[in-house]
């Protein structure tokens, strides 16, 4: 089973899609990834129903997951959102859960008072001229504040994971600040179908692949360095197959390392916390 056949959930289940670094510049951010050994997909810019979206992106390619760089182009209400939370902390503003019924997903979260925007049908051209479709779930920010949380199907998951882009690391959890982590993580419940559990100081929520680890900022700090003020996304954590090598490559590149958490530049912001 090569990657893309591995990114789509089985019915009834989730998966930790991926998560979006907003970003002012495409390119700087990109060679920031590059610089570490990272194949980064080539720009593409969204459209929504056939019209310009006003943003655009570039993708880190995983194993499971992704990890997506975007940026405005153009103003429309789509890229007002994305600058807004740009003015709030650089670094990760998107954690998408993956499902294969974007349709029942989107019944479910208006059952429940999440008042969801109607559903999306979002695309863009690669490269190849493929067109890569998804239909994507939209919550208003109040609902979500931590960032724009969302859920994407994945209609053509072997556009998206061309082996020749994807890395060998994956995407393993999001971390969210949260001044009180037991009522966030009730609502991240609700809003995933999942169930919360406490864990080492922290509230952790398990999808079929991925996890959300919720926290203040203080207890975030002890593992991560400094974090923003909730409510925020701080960062999220990798594994791949030798991790203090890839800390070891993070040093060469004139990256703060400490333990297993790699502090991003700039141009990206936010951390990694590295796993086996």
């Amino acid at each position: 089973m090569n990657a893309a056949e591995r990114q789509r959930p089985p019915p009834g289940e989730l998966y930790l899609d991926h998560l979006a670094h907003f970003v002012p510049d495409l390119g700087a951010a990109a060679a920031a990834w590059e610089a570490l050994g990272f194949k980064v997909t080539p720009v593409s810019a969204h459209s929504v129903s056939g019209k310009p979206g006003g943003t655009a992106n570039r993708c880190v390619m995983l194993e499971e997951g992704y990890l997506e760089l975007l940026a405005p182009t153009m103003d429309t209400p789509h890229a007002q959102r994305v600058r807004a939370l740009m003015k709030r902390y650089d670094g990760v503003h998107l954690a998408c859960f993956g499902t294969p019924d974007a349709q029942a997903e989107h019944q479910r979260l208006a059952a429940h008072g999440f008042e969801p925007e109607p559903l999306v049908s979002l695309e863009r051209a690669i490269d190849t001229g493929a067109q890569l479709r998804f239909k994507v779930i939209y919550a208003p920010p109040g609902k979500m504040p931590e960032g724009r949380v969302q859920y994407c199907e994945h209609l053509t998951p072997e556009h998206v994971w061309r082996e020749a882009f994807v890395n060998p690391f994956r995407l393993r959890a999001v971390y969210v600040v949260a001044d009180e982590p037991e009522e966030v993580a009730a609502r991240w419940g609700r809003f995933g179908g999942l169930l919360p559990r406490p864990e080492d100081g922290f509230v952790r929520l398990d999808t079929a692949r991925g996890r959300v680890i919720i926290g203040t900022a203080r207890a975030l700090s002890r593992i991560l360095g400094k974090v923003p003020q909730a409510p925020a996304l701080a960062g999220y954590a990798l594994s791949s197959s030798d991790p203090n090598a890839f800390a070891a490559r993070c040093r060469k590149a004139g990256l703060n390392v400490e333990d297993d958490v790699v502090r991003l530049p700039a141009a990206l912001g936010g951390v990694w916390r590295l796993q086996a």
